[in-house]
């Protein structure tokens, strides 16, 4: 094998999420979510823009399954929106809701691709945030319960569940910096969530062993790549201190069977994290099948001296609310460029490094890349075409250095890129653009980008050295 061939067991997939496509918001049964009400509020999205339509893809699901076929793909990574199939949070499904997520999966079978079914991909029934939401146990049981249900309905024919997509945005996002649904800022309750969160992973994937034993089991982390602006020891430690809060936080319980040491004693100004129970942790740690790795950037720290002006590199270090519960002598720098239209420096080397890192620490643990991709600027051609040269060569790159990383050991199984589809971008709106494949959001209308009909020739032959761009 070279760097530049993959074998044909590696699966090629794409990635989605329910309120990012489906729009639907009010029909059918489906209730709100705290993404529904976040995104209702004034001044919280771009332009106030809503998933209440978002790409259409609840009543051209079966369109879009024909761009998965025609890409080539094995696999097809999609979430199920939680108040659609259970829309209080608790008691009763909605059969509609789950009719839905039956045709698509019976969809996908019948086009020969894999369904990987996202349980929760930030779209909490808001009732459930009424009484608390992710800080509070309940929402974790509660989840068990959904779980059961979706897992009873579909899982004789997922092929994989993955649990939770990316739980750092949920809890820190989400409950310190205020910046995602449902925006409240208040960091005790951050880390209260991100247990919630480890434990409701942890409950689920039980079900889906219990309920689905042949079907493969996951979890979804956008595990940072963090750096030191220099080799001295403050910035070590400043490294140190975000790896915990971002990395370890997760892997710690659901991989390791235990929160790291040094992350409590870091937050011990914040919560004494008497809301773990005694066997929490345990319960977080359900072995995986595979564990999914979202990556699409890295991270620049140096230790604050609380004195000198500070930067706003990763968009929350310098604001009022940071996401970083605990770190607030953590600085965090801009990175020289290339960079995408969210603001991120591109870093494919980052990505080989991290892969190696998971190879290390968790030996014999499969990985697969659930999320990877770019944001451009991207315009429609007079040629009625969206030439993205800098997405596919941004794609070009990320996959190189995955092989890099195969070729050193790293037991990564497939890669999934994001999106399929341009959609909501969750607090940017419609403003920026990650699909393969436009959206005009004014008539729906599905235009594969150069990007795409590149991604199509690399899954045909699994070679990027036979492939221009």
């Amino acid at each position: 094998m070279t760097s530049r061939i993959f074998p044909e067991s590696f699966v090629w997939g794409s990635a989605t999420a329910a309120y990012q496509i489906e729009g639907a918001a009010r029909e059918d049964g489906r209730g709100p979510s705290i993404w529904d009400t976040y995104s209702h509020t004034p001044g919280r999205t771009y332009n106030g823009d809503t998933g209440d339509v978002a790409a259409d893809h609840y009543h051209r699901w079966s369109q879009d399954l024909d761009h998965v076929a025609e890409l080539g793909l094995g696999a097809y990574r999609f979430s199920i929106s939680w108040p659609r199939v259970q829309p209080g949070g608790a008691g009763r499904f909605n059969q509609a809701g789950l009719d839905f997520y039956s045709r698509l999966v019976d969809g996908l079978l019948e086009r020969g691709v894999r369904p990987v079914a996202t349980m929760y991909h930030w779209d909490l029934p808001q009732e459930l945030e009424d009484a608390g939401g992710w800080p509070v146990r309940e929402t974790a049981l509660r989840f068990e319960e959904y779980a059961a249900g979706i897992v009873a309905a579909l899982g004789d024919r997922v092929h994989t569940w993955t649990t939770l997509n990316e739980p750092w945005c949920s809890a820190y996002l989400g409950y310190a910096s205020g910046v995602h649904a449902p925006g409240r800022t208040e960091p005790a309750a951050a880390l209260a969530a991100v247990h919630h969160l480890n434990l409701a992973h942890g409950l689920a994937g039980r079900v889906v062993r219990e309920l689905a034993p042949t079907a493969e089991l996951s979890v979804t982390l956008n595990l940072h790549v963090i750096r030191p602006e220099s080799d001295s020891p403050a910035d070590a430690d400043a490294v140190r201190r975000i790896d915990a809060l971002a990395n370890r936080s997760f892997l710690g319980p659901m991989l390791g069977g235990a929160y790291p040491a040094d992350l409590l004693a870091d937050t011990a100004s914040v919560t004494d994290w008497s809301f773990v129970r005694d066997g929490d942790e345990k319960v977080a740690g359900v072995p995986l099948d595979v564990l999914g790795v979202n990556y699409y950037s890295s991270t620049l720290v140096r230790a604050w001296d609380g004195q000198s002006a500070r930067s706003d590199a990763d968009g929350h270090g310098a604001s009022a609310h940071s996401p970083w519960v605990g770190a607030d002598d953590v600085d965090f720098l801009p990175q020289p460029g290339p960079h995408t239209a969210m603001g991120w420096n591109i870093d494919p080397a980052a990505l080989t490094g991290l892969l190696l890192r998971l190879r290390q620490e968790y030996p014999g643990q499969p990985l697969m890349i659930t999320e990877n991709g770019a944001a451009f600027d991207d315009v429609v051609s007079a040629d009625g075409r969206v030439h993205d040269e800098r997405r596919v060569d941004y794609l070009r790159r990320h996959i190189a250095a995955i092989a890099d990383a195969r070729e050193q050991g790293a037991d990564v199984r497939g890669y999934f890129v994001w999106s399929l589809l341009d959609n909501f971008e969750w607090g940017y709106g419609y403003d920026r653009r990650f699909g393969i494949i436009r959206v005009d959001y004014d008539t729906q209308e599905r235009t594969w980008k150069d990007s795409a009909h590149w991604y199509r020739r690399l899954v045909e032959t699994g070679r990027l050295d036979q492939l221009p761009g």
